[in-house]
């Protein structure tokens, strides 16, 4: 039996291509660890597993596209999407500027996946 995804799922998930779009923007690095933002209890492993994070997220019908990733540590991840430390809103606006300052017309409403788009 063939794994069939829904078009929603499949536009919500980081392609290969996309991927590397935000690992070669992001210069390989997290956006948070290089502006050195609140590292007191990074763990090296922590700084060293890196991931895409979700601006919109996926629960939010946020797409799979450079315009709504960038590279994050484990450490930084977890603190955003937690939100356990109290630093989700902080984050998401300086993420939010990091995208806006790498895209010409930066709309977060073109972030989300629409069925009718």
């Amino acid at each position: 039996m063939k794994n069939r995804s829904s078009r929603a799922a499949k536009a919500r998930e980081f392609s290969p291509a996309e991927r590397d779009k935000i690992f070669f923007r992001d210069a390989g690095q997290c956006i948070f660890c290089r502006q050195n933002y609140h590292m007191e209890d990074a763990t090296w492993l922590g700084k060293e597993i890196l991931s895409i994070m979700h601006y919109i997220p996926r629960s939010k019908n946020g797409l799979g596209i450079a315009e709504n990733g960038a590279l994050g540590c484990q450490y930084h991840h977890e603190m955003m999407d937690n939100g356990n430390k109290g630093r989700r809103d902080e984050m998401l606006q300086i993420f939010r500027e990091y995208l806006k300052g790498k895209y010409q017309g930066w709309n977060e409403e073109r972030l989300i996946y629409d069925k009718w788009r």
